[in-house]
């Protein structure tokens, strides 16, 4: 686990459950990357932004989208909340999550609202590719 981070603390994702039982089991020990749904591993990508765990999220990346490496995080940067508003199957092996993450920067808030695309693939779920609701290009 990465140097402190608290496993009794909340998770970060907003659940209201220990970190050790919500989204830590996700990040490290035997069930690492095997978060059993699309919402659950968005859940827990949000949580390891918020800690810092960049190669979890890029390890739950799917491989045809995944760059190469993670810019590192504006120095100030904070995590507010995650406010998970849908999710659902799109089919056997695909599924889509719309959220809405907060942060402040510099004394400045921002959301970040995007409709994310999730794919099973060898029982494993991964980050696809995302769009982002109200922006056009």
């Amino acid at each position: 686990m990465k140097s402190g981070v608290n496993v009794d603390q909340l998770c970060p994702c907003g659940l209201g459950k220990p970190y050790r039982s919500c989204c830590g089991r996700w990040h490290e020990g035997p069930a690492r990357l095997q978060a059993p749904d699309a919402p659950a591993l968005m859940r827990s990508r949000y949580s390891a932004y918020v800690l810092g765990l960049h190669d979890y999220v890029l390890a739950t990346w799917h491989p045809s989208t995944r760059p190469a490496a993670l810019d590192p995080d504006p120095p100030g940067l904070k995590w507010l909340g995650l406010e998970v508003r849908r999710s659902g199957l799109i089919d056997a092996g695909h599924s889509s999550v719309e959220f809405v993450a907060r942060s402040k920067l510099a004394g400045r808030a921002h959301r970040l609202h995007e409709i994310s695309r999730f794919v099973l693939e060898d029982g494993r779920w991964y980050y696809l590719d995302g769009t982002f609701p109200g922006q056009s290009g």
